[in-house]
């Protein structure tokens, strides 16, 4: 039962923690690309 349980809880927090990762990771290779190909001075 407590395997379960466990199971239940855990599955959608490592499912956000691994699309969190995702989107972090695009986000910071956009915000590389864009701040190379436009200066912000």
């Amino acid at each position: 039962m407590f395997a379960v349980v466990w199971h239940f809880w855990i599955a959608p927090v490592l499912v956000g923690a691994t699309i969190l990762a995702i989107v972090a990771s695009v986000a910071g290779y956009l915000n590389q690309v864009t701040f190379k190909r436009y200066p912000r001075d």
